[in-house]
């Protein structure tokens, strides 16, 4: 047992960004009300992050703030934010500022030519096996790893990987494979009847996945850009 009240770790979560295209709060509040209908199991009550970046002229974050609220999500913090005396009144009312890792200010420098260069994409260099059933209301995530779930995956529950995800058994639940942008990424099933299905934030509800593959043995992937599914042989 530690000899300290608490312990301060690093972690992994996976948060959905919504990204605001117009600043009145009542279209903020029902645009987002049809979101979570399309999918309460995956969104109702969800942490999210609101970037603010493409509204133009002044943002009322408090106006914000209570539409997010009155949708049913909860506000982790804001993104995006460029005005700085905007950025303090955030901070002052305790909300996280944070940075998608896109809006780093840049010191002046001279301009040079820019070399193009491939993405880096974190390498998937493990694997994470399940051999119990996952019930409903667990949470399974696999870090820089694809996940392989040997038993039943029950409704309500969530299986999240940044690689591929592999379920030898009949899955209800959610797979979110590709979570940390990973497009090549894959979900494998033998009985795919899930309520979510997603690679690199490209998902389907259960409605959408075509009957014929309903409770069959299915195979998903991006196929420019959109999700595709194949008989698993």
């Amino acid at each position: 047992m530690s000899n300290t009240p608490i312990e301060l770790k690093g972690s992994s979560f996976t948060l959905s960004v919504v990204h605001l295209h117009d600043a009145h709060p009542e279209v903020i509040r029902k645009a987002l009300e049809d979101k979570i209908a399309q999918a309460p199991a995956f969104l109702k009550n969800a942490p999210v992050v609101v970037n603010i970046a493409g509204l133009e002229g002044p943002v009322d974050w408090q106006q914000i703030h209570r539409a997010v609220k009155a949708s049913g999500l909860h506000l982790v913090g804001f993104s995006g934010c460029k005005d700085d005396t905007l950025k303090a009144e955030i901070a002052r009312a305790g909300i996280a500022l944070l940075n998608e890792g896109k809006e780093k200010a840049r010191a002046a420098q001279p301009v040079v030519p820019e070399i193009p260069v491939e993405p880096v994409v974190t390498p998937i260099t493990k694997t994470r096996i399940i051999d119990a059933p996952v019930r409903s209301g667990q949470r399974i995530y696999a870090p820089h790893s694809d996940l392989i779930v040997t038993n039943h995956v029950s409704a309500g529950a969530e299986l999240i990987a940044d690689g591929n995800i592999h379920i030898y058994g009949m899955m209800r639940g959610r797979a979110l494979a590709g979570a940390s942008g990973e497009r090549e990424a894959q979900i494998f099933c033998t009985s795919l009847a899930a309520e979510l299905v997603s690679i690199a934030g490209v998902y389907w509800l259960s409605e959408q996945i075509p009957a014929e593959f309903y409770n069959k043995a299915a195979r998903l992937r991006l196929a420019e850009g959109a999700l595709s599914v194949q008989p698993l042989i």
